[in-house]
């Protein structure tokens, strides 16, 4: 295990039943590893008093919206920035609610870990099985299994070995290889921050712990180049009368002055001639830099364009996709919808929607079950969908680039975002029928 430095980021997503305790984690990790103010800790104090409990309800450092105080329940993604000595973190606290499933999707789309609560009275559940789908449908690396409320169970060994291997072994058959589980109890505080002294069965690292030293560092250089222009800058000043280049954030990868590279979806190629950061000269930049990049050749670039180095992806109007409805309203064949790729956004139909995917069912061990979806996608419902796009796309597969590989369904009367996209099979599915059985 790789030791992260001061500087290192972590984004990370947080996701459990309803009652397993998540708010409460989350308020238990800011409070005991120093990360609330004085003032919010007096207000949390307060309306604690207010409710009738002697002791801080923790829950409520994270609960903010009105509706999820009163309730006692997370409703929104609540983002939480923090950080020690060792590394900072960006936290998104996900709703347990199987109708806030869309929440969690969307927490979890940027995090490069997952922590994935679970109540040691219940074990895995229908939503922690949700959750662990999401998780690998997302790509995300790193899963840990919070197992909460040990205090309930009397510190029983057994009670979370029996469900670390049950969680472990659905999570395998998701293809999600990197699980760690840790016993808990977000109340006492036992191995959120500090080790428990309940648990001395336990040899592994404390949440806190495992969230500061896992690896989460990659080399640029191990994904292809990948640009998309965000803006043209023409100045034609006296000062730069020929000056052209191409503004945008790079995607992934590294771009060198003198890499060879192709401009999609035209396909002309050229070499990048410049790189301007912050308005200085520079010869490399790597993903996620925001640049200006200059080209040796003269080629009609706008907006949206995708200028890529290495392999790349061949443009196509038939985009298949594994996707998650947002939308209230059914996403059904035949629907008219924009399709919004990096900075590209063009118009799509919907030409068919081929199967649901039932991510509550436990896994045979040859993933999860499809199912007819002749009503359509509802909303938080995940399936495979094929679309017919106006204008060629350069997709990578999402299991290839998180951020080339995704994309959104638009809806082009008001603007309201409807469906997350991910180019390519998410994992492996079996084809069933309405009563269980293979599909022959």
């Amino acid at each position: 295990m790789s030791t992260a430095t001061a500087t290192s980021l972590l984004r990370f997503a947080t996701a459990g039943s309803v009652d397993d305790g998540k708010s409460t984690l989350v308020g238990r990790l800011l409070h005991d590893s120093k990360s609330v103010l004085s003032d919010q800790l007096e207000a949390v104090e307060h309306a604690s008093r207010k409710r009738g409990q002697e002791t801080p309800d923790l829950a409520l450092l994270t609960d903010g919206l009105r509706a999820e105080r009163e309730q006692g329940i997370t409703i929104d993604v609540a983002y939480r920035y923090f950080a020690t000595a060792r590394r900072r973190f960006i936290l998104a606290d996900t709703p347990g609610h199987v109708q806030y499933t869309r929440n969690m999707v969307t927490g979890a789309s940027t995090a490069e870990l997952a922590v994935v609560l679970v109540d040691a009275r219940n074990g895995v559940v229908e939503q922690t099985r949700r959750h662990a789908a999401v998780a690998a449908l997302l790509r995300v690396p790193h899963v840990v299994l919070a197992v909460n409320k040990m205090d309930l169970v009397e510190y029983a060994e057994p009670v979370f070995a029996a469900i670390a291997e049950e969680f472990t072994a659905y999570a395998a058959s998701l293809g999600v290889t990197d699980v760690v589980a840790v016993p808990i109890s977000a109340l006492a505080g036992d191995n959120v921050v500090e080790p428990s002294a309940h648990m001395d069965w336990y040899g592994g690292p404390t949440l806190l712990e495992h969230l500061e030293t896992v690896s989460v560092t990659t080399d640029p250089s191990e994904q292809p180049a990948r640009f998309p222009v965000q803006y043209v800058i023409r100045p034609q000043s006296e000062d730069h009368p020929d000056y052209r280049g191409y503004a945008g954030q790079l995607a992934s990868g590294v771009l060198r002055v003198g890499d060879p590279v192709t401009v999609l979806p035209s396909g002309h190629t050229t070499t990048v001639a410049g790189i301007d950061a912050l308005g200085v000269e520079t010869d490399i930049a790597w993903a996620p830099q925001s640049v200006t990049v200059r080209l040796a050749e003269d080629i009609d670039i706008s907006r949206g364009d995708l200028i890529a180095a290495g392999a790349t992806p061949v443009p196509t109007k038939d985009v298949e996709a594994t996707v998650c409805h947002l939308s209230d309203r059914p996403l059904h064949v035949g629907a008219k919808v924009l399709l919004k790729h990096t900075t590209r956004t063009v118009r799509a139909l919907v030409k068919e929607i081929s199967y649901r995917i039932d991510i509550t069912a436990p896994t045979s061990g040859r993933g999860l079950e499809q199912r007819s979806a002749p009503e359509g996608l509802a909303v938080n419902e995940i399936g495979h969908v094929v679309l017919r796009t106006a204008e060629p796309l350069a997709l990578d597969s999402y299991s290839d680039n998180r951020r080339t590989g995704s994309f959104l369904l638009i809806d082009p009367a008001d603007g309201t975002t409807l469906t997350a996209g991910m180019a390519g099979e998410a994992f492996d599915t079996v084809r069933t029928d309405a009563d269980g059985e293979d599909w022959v």
